[in-house]
């Protein structure tokens, strides 16, 4: 299960992972994008300090290109959480009606224009939404990690392949999420 608390603590990076996968602009490398959401006892700190210096090293121009030919271009990299597992299937259908209900449920209300998998939405949903005291919370926001974790474990293995600048956002996004697995619930995993 989840620890709300974790996620909680995590609210502002999931905020910068979101901003920092959608099309990127100048104001997205602003040191107090980076500043204001990470410290160094943070799970994913290296791993976002590492992405940071390598997209300090490109223009703006060439961070664009890379954006659009990773996650516009690439089947493998593309930003549909859902789409790896399901492909078209019924099913991702299914999954898509959840994770609408599930951020209405929040008060949040979807882009007429976009997908419910949509990693960047999903994103700036464990950032805006106020589920703190709410009994469905742990539910919910089990489901839209596991969606998560699913859909990056795929994501991750080709950006490294590829040897994307995106392989350390993502990978610092996955060890957050390692990070609000409560621990009574590893260590069962582990026993098993």
């Amino acid at each position: 299960m989840i620890n709300l608390d974790e996620v909680y603590k995590y609210k502002k990076s999931f905020g910068f992972f979101s901003n920092q996968l959608t099309f990127p602009r100048k104001i997205d490398f602003h040191p107090r994008e980076f500043e204001g959401a990470f410290d160094s006892s943070h799970p994913a700190f290296p791993y976002i300090k590492q992405y940071w210096e390598d997209m300090h090293e490109i223009s703006l121009d060439d961070i664009q290109q890379v954006y659009t030919q990773t996650f516009d271009f690439d089947r493998d990299t593309n930003l549909y959480m859902t789409y790896f597992k399901f492909e078209e299937q019924k099913e991702r259908g299914q999954m898509l009606a959840k994770l609408k209900v599930l951020y209405e449920m929040f008060g949040l209300k979807m882009p007429d224009n976009e997908l419910s998998d949509y990693l960047p939405l999903m994103l700036e949903f464990l950032y805006a939404a106020e589920w703190q005291g709410d009994d469905r919370a742990e539910e919910s926001l089990t489901l839209l990690i596991m969606v998560l974790e699913d859909g990056t474990y795929h994501m991750i293995q080709a950006l490294e392949r590829n040897k994307s600048p995106y392989f350390n956002l993502i990978k610092g996004l996955r060890e957050t999420f390692k990070a609000c697995v409560d621990e009574s619930t590893k260590e069962g995993e582990q026993n098993v």
